[in-house]
């Protein structure tokens, strides 16, 4: 025990000597959480829209007036002429074009009917998909406002019968903010990125500075350097996320309903994943420099196919089957369910499990490849 406390003070005051690891522990927590945040969103707002209006009814400006009161729409111009429209399609400076027919309201009012034109950018296609639907949205309330106006019933009594009314209630997160599902996320991303970066840089140092000779002559035996070496990465991690929760709480006011020591207690065992591979890579590399760049790649693979950005859901059966192996989408489902929805350890002890034998599993090959060798 001893032993593992002297490497321990000499990791905790090589990493305050070192100049580059400073702003990575304290700075990159607070821009990350800050900008990505707020970057970070699949939500579609203020699509621009141009309006060309040949009708020019009351029929016709109510419906504008349906999309200016949108919040997912902004009408930037209205124009007579579809090639100026189409221009500015083009130059993508609009994405929706919304074209109103001469005959709109004649035909509503003779014939219960009328057709528009929507014409959408769809090079991207998730924000085009997104636009179509709440552009039909919209529609189909104006229709529901519009046909008692228009539509002429026979018999009276009917109008007495009442509509179907639908009441929506959104568990968990009841304001459908984006942010507090997106602040889960990233808070693994920052983990992820202090405790894999970091421990896989260690050992690399110590062979770049010269000093893996020195400490392989000494008796210190293979598990007290292991856990030496990652015991303060550990600690720095758990330190920014409890740094990363407050800021969390403070600026965007994310619901913590579930236990925090549930939290930091799954975050340990997680930890131990990350820093397992993180020394793996330590060991089979040279330079700093190769092990960045092995954890860069496997850093954006694991992250672009956990489901921050994109719901595993929506992946190719492929993929869907690779991320069983992928310990982010285990550890962001339960932050998620812990921090949203308060679940405890029960509802969480299938993804623990599977988290608790990559550990094993990312500490052994760590642990067989380093050598001890003088």
């Amino acid at each position: 025990m001893r032993t593992i406390l002297f490497i321990l003070q000499k990791e905790f005051l090589q990493i305050f000597r070192n100049k580059t690891m400073i702003p990575i522990i304290f700075v990159v927590p607070v821009i990350q959480l800050i900008v990505l945040v707020h970057a970070a969103t699949l939500e579609v707002k203020n699509i621009e829209m141009i309006v060309i209006d040949k009708n020019l009814s009351q029929t016709s400006r109510k419906l504008i007036s349906k999309f200016e009161g949108s919040p997912f729409f902004k009408v930037k111009a209205a124009t007579f002429s579809m090639e100026e429209a189409y221009n500015k399609i083009t130059n993508d400076e609009a994405t929706v074009l919304l074209v109103i027919p001469e005959d709109f309201e004649n035909r509503l009012i003779s014939e219960g009917k009328s057709n528009i034109q929507i014409s959408i950018n769809a090079i991207n296609g998730m924000v085009a998909g997104l636009s179509n639907a709440y552009a039909s949205s919209i529609i189909t309330d104006f229709n529901k406002e519009i046909i008692p106006d228009i539509v002429t019933i026979p018999d009276k009594s009917l109008l007495a019968i009442k509509n179907i009314n639908i009441t929506n209630s959104y568990w968990y997160n009841p304001d459908l903010n984006y942010k507090n599902f997106m602040v889960p996320g990233i808070l693994v991303l920052l983990v992820t990125i202090i405790g894999l970066f970091l421990s896989s840089m260690n050992v690399v140092r110590e062979k770049e500075i010269g000093t893996i000779e020195q400490i392989n002559v000494t008796p210190i035996k293979k598990y007290q350097f292991i856990i030496g070496k990652l015991l303060p990465f550990l600690a720095i991690a758990l330190f920014d996320l409890a740094f990363g929760l407050s800021i969390g709480k403070l600026l965007f006011d994310i619901p913590i309903v579930g236990s925090l020591w549930l939290v930091f207690g799954m975050t340990i065992v997680y930890l131990l994943v990350v820093l397992g591979v993180g020394l793996f890579i330590s060991t089979l590399t040279n330079t700093q420099q190769q092990a960045m760049f092995i954890s860069f790649f496997f850093m954006i693979v694991f992250i672009m196919m956990s489901g921050l950005f994109t719901p595993i859901e929506s992946m190719p059966d492929w993929a869907i089957e690779f991320d069983r192996i992928n310990p982010l989408v285990y550890f962001m489902r339960i932050m998620r369910m812990i921090l949203l929805k308060g679940s405890m350890f029960n509802d969480i002890k299938a993804d623990f499990y599977s988290l608790l034998i990559f550990a094993f599993i990312s500490l052994g090959l760590a642990t067989w490849r380093y050598r001890k060798v003088a």
